[in-house]
């Protein structure tokens, strides 16, 4: 698994490890909050922290499993008999980093069902990690529920979430909640160094700015050259495009296959900046700010969901962020 102690979001951290601590802890936990912020990687620690600890109760007080203990390493190799985790599968097999499922399946959720059928194999303790929940299909969540509503003995839910208001009710009805939050930059700082050790302090700081409090987020983002690509979204709002030709410049930027992950970063980067333009004007500068806040967000939900063109989705958000300067202009 390869997991340290998570950065930031130390009350939750805090809540979970008391629960722990205490020994009646909760079969079933939903760790909501924004996209990037540290629930998967809490729920792995956690994991990691649960399954070393019910063999190895002198473990010293907190979340760390010292290197090399030997429930670190079956987990580092993936064959830890009492530890399954859920997530979305590549389409296609032989491209296990190619395009991810829109679903967790049904069938995914019963190759549970054999190992709910015997004892944990190592100690009283097994984990299930689904990242997220808010991917199981309809069939796949009720068949779920079953295991929630009646929990194989020993077993802790580990369920992270994004939207839990899109949950069924009765999921969220048998969960402790567990909340995270967007983080503080410097925890953003420091948790995107101890991911990218290499990184000079110029993409730092590009992708501390891109992250807007989820370090996660930014990841997807690096190596990109987003400085550049923010540099322009700026300068059509801060001076307006007349002539169309900072929007066709950047358009031109962003096609092709090989500009395809910095595309994707324009359309997550550009509703973003509007928003933070939004919490610095008011009157009508601001009320331009949050209509073209509205329509970035639905076009860059639409780029996705509908395949629209690259390259008229560039054009099209670029004169969406123009609208902050025409706004400034006339108020």
């Amino acid at each position: 698994m390869g997991v340290t102690v998570p950065i930031g979001n130390a009350a939750a951290h805090a809540a979970f490890l008391a629960a722990l601590d205490s020994g009646s802890l909760h079969h079933a936990w939903l760790m909501v909050g924004p996209e990037g912020v540290g629930k998967a990687f809490f729920a792995k620690a956690a994991a990691r922290r649960m399954l070393a600890a019910a063999v190895d109760p002198m473990l010293p007080p907190g979340l760390d499993v010292p290197a090399g203990h030997r429930i670190a390493s079956l987990l580092d190799a993936g064959s830890h008999p009492d530890f399954r985790m859920l997530a979305r599968l590549a389409k296609d097999a032989e491209k296990p980093d190619g395009e991810l499922a829109r679903s967790i399946t049904i069938a995914q959720v019963r190759t549970l069902q054999p190992l709910f059928a015997t004892m944990p194999a190592l100690s009283e303790r097994r984990v299930v990690v689904i990242d997220a929940i808010d991917d199981l299909e309809r069939n796949a969540a009720n068949a779920l529920l079953k295991n929630l509503e009646e929990p194989p003995a020993g077993t802790i839910f580990l369920l992270i979430s994004h939207a839990p208001g899109k949950l069924l009710p009765t999921i969220r009805s048998r969960c402790r909640l567990l909340r995270f939050e967007a983080m503080r930059e410097p925890e953003v700082a420091q948790a995107l160094r101890a991911a990218l050790p290499d990184a000079d302090d110029a993409e730092i700081a590009t992708l501390v700015a891109a992250a807007d409090g989820a370090p996660g987020r930014a990841l997807r983002f690096a190596g990109l050259d987003l400085g550049a690509v923010d540099q322009a979204i700026a300068a059509i709002a801060g001076d307006g495009d007349r002539d169309n030709g900072r929007r066709t410049a950047l358009a031109r930027q962003l096609m092709g296959k090989a500009a395809q992950p910095r595309y994707e970063a324009f359309l997550d980067r550009v509703p973003g900046f509007i928003a933070r333009q939004a919490r610095i004007r008011t009157g009508h500068a601001l009320l331009t700010a949050l209509d073209a806040h509205v329509a970035a967000r639905d076009l860059a939900g639409a780029a996705r969901g509908l395949s629209l063109d690259p390259q008229a989705t560039v054009i099209e958000m670029a004169g969406i962020v123009a609208r902050l300067h025409d706004g400034t202009a006339m108020h």
